[in-house]
């Protein structure tokens, strides 16, 4: 059997690089895991031997129990079911639909040339102001929405003559991700009164909309630096064919960006998965998702540590058998993104 200390090629790192990567990685590993790990134990745990100090090792430090466990799943001591049903539904549609409108705006940023003018986005930007105050005063929406259309018509012309600066496709994509870390509880309150205006409180759609527009500018900026690594030739010949760029886009591009398209959907997943702050502004008991639910239970209750590790690691465990099943397609999607140029 052959060493894996073993020099291979001329080109291969030496014996001694290699056992200090190993060490390095194997390290590292442990770093990673080790919470993950504090975790499954915690939950086998009585409160004894949790409150009494550390102990690591099952059936040698401690006698792990399952009561926990059954206590959450089978009986009475709190509902699981309806806020992990939640947190799928909002955070699987959500995802989706941002997968779909930041893939279609992506590739339009990397193969069309957009030049809007300044004076037109400003006075887009200023409309739509205008729609929240109006909605926020208590007019209508459709009313609200068919005089503000009606400004922007008359305005249009005057302003396209006065403000002819135009900004490109470069401007427009930092434009998006600069709205993504813009923090959200500069946001949260506005958004609360629209909602409540709305009616969309305690909804799945008022979540699923703010989700969206949430991680919208995550999927845009990732499928954009991973469409430049797309072959223009690919879509060139498809074209002289005399296929329609929405052809193009549907039967090519997509089946070609495949890993970088689950890449992203399980970067915004996670984003969306995990979500408190906007969640425990909009939602109530019948839209309640995992992580208010285990903030909820730490402030009923107090610090119970061994209920808080049985609700964390049913709230990651589907997350992390995702990750294990498109491990292959996360892989090649993030280095295919990252080595363009």
């Amino acid at each position: 059997m052959r060493s894996p200390f073993r020099r291979r090629d001329p080109l291969d790192i030496s014996p001694r690089a290699k056992v200090i990567s190993y060490v390095l990685l194997i390290g590292w590993t442990i770093v990673v895991l080790f919470p993950l790990y504090w975790l499954i134990v915690t939950s086998v745990k009585d409160p004894a031997d949790v409150n009494t100090g550390p102990v690591y090792l099952p059936f040698v430090d401690f006698e792990p129990t399952i009561e926990h466990w059954q206590s959450i799943l089978f009986g009475n001591t709190l509902d699981i079911i309806t806020p992990f049903t939640n947190t799928v539904v909002i955070g699987l549609v959500s995802t989706v639909i941002a997968l779909i409108l930041g893939s279609s705006a992506a590739y339009a940023l990397v193969r069309f040339r957009y030049r809007p003018m300044v004076g037109m986005i400003l006075l887009f930007i200023g409309v739509i102001a205008y729609v929240f105050i109006t909605v926020a005063a208590g007019v209508p929406l459709p009313i609200a929405g068919a005089s503000a259309v009606a400004i922007f018509l008359i305005l249009a012309g005057a302003v396209s003559r006065r403000f002819k600066r135009a900004v490109g496709n470069a401007d427009i994509a930092f434009w998006l991700i600069s709205q993504r870390i813009l923090p959200p509880v500069a946001v949260v309150i506005p958004i609360y009164v629209f909602y409540q205006n709305l009616g969309l409180l305690n909804t799945h759609a008022g979540l699923i909309i703010t989700y969206v527009a949430t991680n919208l500018p995550i999927v845009i900026w990732l499928m954009r630096d991973y469409f430049l690594t797309v072959p223009l030739e690919l879509e060139e010949s498809a074209s002289v064919d005399g296929a329609s760029p929405y052809r193009i886009f549907r039967s090519i591009v997509l089946p070609v960006s495949l890993p970088g398209l689950v890449a992203t959907f399980l970067f915004v997943l996670v984003f969306a998965w995990n979500e408190y702050l906007l969640a425990v502004f909009l939602s109530a008991a019948d839209t309640r998702t995992m992580p208010l639910t285990i903030v909820a239970q730490d402030a009923t209750r107090g610090p119970q540590w061994w209920f808080m590790s049985v609700l964390v690691l049913i709230m990651i465990i589907p997350v992390i058998i995702m990750a294990i099943v498109l491990e292959r397609y996360i892989s090649k999607g993030i280095l295919v993104g990252a080595v363009k140029g």
